[in-house]
Parts: C-alpha cells; sequence; structure tokens
C-alpha cells in the first residue's frame, strides 16, 4: 500500500492506494511546528481506525507548502513506518514542462494536480481550480506543458479577513445562498464570499481560456475543500476531490 500526504497551510489530507484504488481519506487540521511523534502518532491511528495495517504501507509519497514541517513529516514516517518518505519536490521527475520564469515557485500541490491532470485527461488542454487556503488556478496544455496560474485568497481567509478588520463583522457559515441580495449581515456576507468568489473564477477562466488556448475551451476541473460549493453553479466539468492524492501516486510512480 502507498499512504499519499498533503500537507497544506491549513490541513494534512491523506490517503491510502492499493493496485491504484484509493482505500481510504482523510483530514487532519495542520499546525506549522507539529512534532515528528504528533504526526507519526495520528497518522498510524487513522490507518487503524479505518481497518488499515500501518505495517502494509510500503511507500509515502509527500507534497508539502509548509517548509517548517518538511523535517518533522520525513521523521515521521522513518520513526513510525520505517519509511523513507518520496517528497515531490525541485529535481525529481513529473513528466511536465513548468513554464514558470522560476519553477522553483511552483507549489507542489499544484503539481500534483497537473501531474494526475495528465494521467487522467492525456492531450487535453485543462484550467485546474483549487480551494485550498488559497485559492489556485492552473493552466496545462495538451503537451503537458505547465503554463502558469493565478492565487486569490480562499474562501476562508476572505472570511477571517472580514472578522478581524472590522468591528462588527461576525464569522458566518460559508455556503451557497439561494439569492444574491442579503436581507441580514450574515446574509450579506455569505452572498459576498459566495457570488464575489464565482464572479472571480468565472473571469479568471475566461480569461485564461483567452490567453492560453486561443479561445478553445478547455477541460475545467475543480478540486480541494469548497469545490462541492459551487458544484450547483455548472462551472467545472468534473469535481475531483482527491486529484492531489492522485497527482502524488503518480510522481512516486514516476520516480520509483
Amino acid at each position: 500500500m502507498i499512504l499519499c500526504l498533503d500537507v497544506g497551510n491549513s490541513q494534512i489530507y491523506g490517503g491510502v492506494f492499493e493496485n491504484d484504488t484509493l482505500l481510504l481519506q482523510f483530514r487532519k487540521s495542520s499546525r506549522y511546528k507539529a512534532s515528528s511523534d504528533e504526526i507519526g502518532l495520528f497518522l498510524r491511528g487513522v490507518l487503524k481506525e479505518n481497518n488499515i495495517d500501518p505495517q502494509g504501507v510500503n511507500q509515502i509519497s509527500v507534497c508539502t507548502v509548509v517548509p517548517d514541517l518538511l523535517h518533522s513529516l520525513k521523521n515521521a514516517c522513518l520513526k513510525y513506518f520505517s519509511k523513507r518518505p518520496f517528497v515531490l519536490q525541485a529535481g525529481v521527475k513529473t513528466g511536465l514542462k513548468i513554464k514558470y520564469r522560476n519553477p522553483l515557485e511552483v507549489g507542489s500541490d499544484r503539481i500534483a494536480n497537473a501531474i494526475a491532470c495528465t494521467v487522467l485527461f492525456p492531450k487535453r488542454n485543462v484550467i485546474i481550480v483549487d480551494f485550498g487556503t488559497a485559492t489556485t488556478f492552473c493552466a496545462l496544455n495538451s503537451q503537458k506543458e505547465y503554463l502558469g496560474g493565478v492565487i486569490l485568497p480562499g474562501l476562508g481567509i476572505s472570511m477571517k479577513s472580514l472578522e478581524d478588520n472590522t468591528s462588527k463583522l461576525p464569522t458566518v457559515e460559508i455556503c451557497e445562498p439561494k439569492v444574491t441580495l442579503g436581507r441580514s449581515t450574515v446574509e450579506s456576507i455569505q452572498s459576498g464570499l459566495f457570488f464575489g468568489t464565482l464572479g472571480a473564477i468565472k473571469e479568471i477562466i475566461h480569461n485564461l481560456t483567452a490567453e492560453c488556448f486561443g479561445g478553445q475551451k478547455p477541460l475545467v476541473i475543480g478540486t480541494g475543500g469548497f469545490a462541492s460549493l459551487f458544484e450547483g453553479t455548472k462551472i467545472f466539468d468534473q469535481e475531483i476531490s482527491d486529484l492531489v492524492l492522485r497527482g502524488l501516486y503518480q510522481a512516486l510512480k514516476l520516480n520509483t
């Protein structure tokens, strides 16, 4: 079995694969200074609670955008699984041609998403919209060229910014409003978060389609925690919640 871990600013998102099948997915809030023991005990515990023997983990594939956690993560894998993890980072095989001016700047989670799309949708132009701590857009062409992308504040950050920088605006549940016009402060914030993000998504997809693909419609893939929130808007051709895990799995296979 292969354990895949995407360690982000807000969450550790993990999964276990066996023979190309994803057996388990799990999430845990991440902290910048989590120790190797905290991470290792959690990973073993969540596997056992889902009837998966930690001893059955043969390989571990990891990506992270939190450098401070990488040392603890590596030590957790060594101590609790006796495995040195494969880390998706600069210098490993990805099968992609990175067109960023500085390829080292591309987040490894975004690379994992792109790798997964080259396998799931070969020879297709793709725009990936990932709803994490930040909402990111990645443009990938049919020649496996990672063209670049867009980054904007995620829904959670936007809501917290309103709470932290105003004296009266409360924290609200992030949800899809039935109408745009809010009739209370809570409804107004919910509408602004949802429709503001939706409008940005539509505009960015429109511009990337014109700039990157000559107006030819690409496949638009939604992923990440809040992707399902926009399911009813039909802005995505597909929503693939486990895209980053599938990319980590493929990256490990490329480098084994």
